[in-house]
């Protein structure tokens, strides 16, 4: 079995974290090592070991910092990850697309659901039908007049409705179903 990434603790029962990595690194000098850890004291072993960052266990800032190690490992990859620049209310604001959940129309108001520390609600004027056509080959799809969502991010199809992996449920209106379906299996056939 091959491993892309490897979460490692420095302090495991049998054999350390950093042991580890060096048995790692005798195998492969591709594998991305990611050492998760409540001490700071091992940053020398790590780039030693040529990890890819440092997860502190504890940190206030957990979730971003998670975000940030997510972020680096894409780039090492050289995955790329979409990035559009929307003017907000609150004023511009560079987002990723992968963490873009769904965007509803409401009103002439478009509200962005987006996974940052938490989830997030950015509010802009539009429609979906621009969005629409600029975000299809970012796997985005018209669920409904009001929602425009990720597909990445539908858990499942049933019953006139998608329901999405944090757990929110959106209508789907019965001309649309069959095609939302469709849609969402054939992404599921991709990935």
């Amino acid at each position: 079995m091959r491993y892309t990434v490897v979460f490692l603790d420095i302090n495991m029962d049998k054999i350390d974290g950093i042991r580890t990595a060096e048995k790692i690194r005798k195998v492969s000098r591709d594998i991305l090592i990611v050492f998760v850890t409540a001490y700071v004291n091992y940053s020398l072993e790590g780039y030693r070991l040529d990890a890819v960052r440092y997860l502190l266990k504890g940190n206030a800032n957990f979730q971003s910092t998670v975000n940030e190690c997510m972020d680096a490992i894409m780039d090492k990859l050289n995955y790329s990850v979409a990035k559009k620049e929307f003017e907000f209310k609150k004023g511009t604001k560079k987002i990723s697309l992968e963490r873009l959940l769904y965007i509803e129309s409401n009103l002439h108001k478009l509200e962005f659901h987006i996974m940052e520390d938490d989830m997030m609600v950015y509010t802009t004027y539009g429609t979906l039908n621009t969005l629409e056509e600029e975000l299809a080959e970012n796997g985005f799809i018209r669920i409904h007049q009001s929602y425009l969502v990720n597909q990445k991010y539908i858990e499942n199809v049933k019953r006139y409705k998608v329901v999405l992996t944090n757990g929110v449920e959106l209508s789907i209106p019965k001309v649309r179903y069959t095609y939302v379906k469709e849609q969402f299996i054939l992404y599921q056939g991709e990935v």
